[in-house]
């Protein structure tokens, strides 16, 4: 594993600028080993994405829905690079619903590769998904405390948790981390603040967070690879400001209780989140309509089944016009879509959901904004 780590890389014919091991000295606070030897030179390809003529169908998506349960996905090697953005944000955003005090310039990650270069396209793969979390956990201002790479299928996890050791970082990092990025004494626990399924009172609210501003695409996504089909664009994930200002309010939200439930949109897409949170025994009534009109007419399928990093969260109506606030004062886009609906553990898709006449004017004017 140690030529995947420092090779020199040539990927379809062009010279690498750093090795992954070069990249990850510049985000771990203990970096790789340096080679004993030189290091090999890995010539290798970067897969592209089939031809695909596959539609996906807004008339489908139960069967979508269905056709995920209990799927196991394998790393989408072309699209390696957001994949491993994506699970980035993931393991940090897992992090946000914690028990504890703690602001997102406290954690550090844990990072896991499992790799090998049998096929033409792996090492390729391998180089972008580091290059990809590398540049996006250097843009977020935190750190892989812990780094392993170890033989396998192509695989790739992270795991959140504070920063375990403060002479660990240099003096630059140390001076960046301080107050405000960093809070005086950074606790978390194990146990969540706010609850992962649906609370069943009917007037509460329904809340989605994206956590990134690109648009809604299925490549690289679970659906896709649960259907064969093999769309050539994947959400481009990496505007490190802009999660960093949806971190800062959810987080507090979080913490101050005003957050009753929450789980994170992850692998599967919204519609596997709002799935999961219905698990409790209270479902949910949803409308998606003003996502939809707010990304210019998107449809149904990419909204609900695309890996866009984001939250649900459900709250008090009591609390709505303090929510409402707060995330318009750190220009977070927020949709309200629906309410919980008590005796039944399933996600009703309906037309529309009333919403306050103040953010009805705010979404009619959202297409184009960050």
């Amino acid at each position: 594993m140690t030529g995947l780590l420092h090779g020199n890389y040539i990927i379809d014919g062009v010279q690498m600028a750093l090795s992954p091991e070069r990249m990850l000295r510049e985000c771990c606070t203990e970096p790789p080993l340096e080679p004993d030897g030189d290091p090999e030179t890995i010539a290798d390809e970067q897969l592209d994405a089939k031809p695909d003529s596959f539609v996906f169908k807004d008339s489908a998506i139960k069967k979508y829905a269905d056709t995920l349960a209990g799927f196991k996905r394998s790393l989408p090697l072309p699209f390696a690079g957001p994949y491993t953005a994506g699970k980035v944000a993931q393991a940090l955003l897992d992090a946000i619903w914690m028990s504890g005090h703690f602001r997102l310039g406290d954690l550090s990650l844990k990072a896991d590769w499992r790799w090998n270069q049998k096929n033409i396209g792996n090492a390729a793969a391998f180089y972008h998904s580091v290059e990809s979390a590398c540049a996006y956990i250097d843009a977020l201002g935190v750190k892989i405390d812990k780094f392993s790479l170890c033989a396998g299928q192509p695989s790739v996890s992270f795991k959140a948790g504070t920063i375990a050791e403060e002479d660990a970082l240099d003096e630059e990092e140390s001076l960046f981390r301080e107050l405000p990025y960093r809070t005086a004494n950074p606790r978390i626990s194990r146990r969540r603040k706010a609850s992962a399924t649906f609370m069943p009172d009917p007037s509460d609210w329904i809340i989605f967070i994206p956590f990134d501003p690109c648009d809604f695409r299925l490549g690289g996504s679970a659906l896709a690879q649960a259907v064969g089909a093999h769309p050539s664009t994947a959400p481009e994930i990496g505007d490190a400001d802009y999660f960093i200002d949806c971190y800062e309010v959810v987080r507090e939200l979080v913490e101050d209780g005003v957050v009753k439930a929450g789980a994170t949109v992850g692998d599967g897409g919204l519609m596997t989140c709002l799935k999961a949170m219905a698990s409790g025994g209270t479902g949910a009534e949803i409308s998606i309509r003003d996502i939809s009109k707010a990304y210019g007419g998107e449809t149904s399928a990419r909204i609900l089944f695309a890996e866009v990093p984001g939250v649900v969260i459900q709250i008090a109506d009591v609390d709505y016009d303090y929510v409402d606030a707060e995330l318009l004062l750190q220009d977070v886009v927020y949709f309200p879509i629906g309410h919980p609906a008590a005796g039944r553990s399933s996600v009703k898709l309906t037309e529309a959901v009333e919403i306050p006449q103040i953010l009805e004017s705010l979404l009619n004017t959202l297409e184009g904004e960050d």
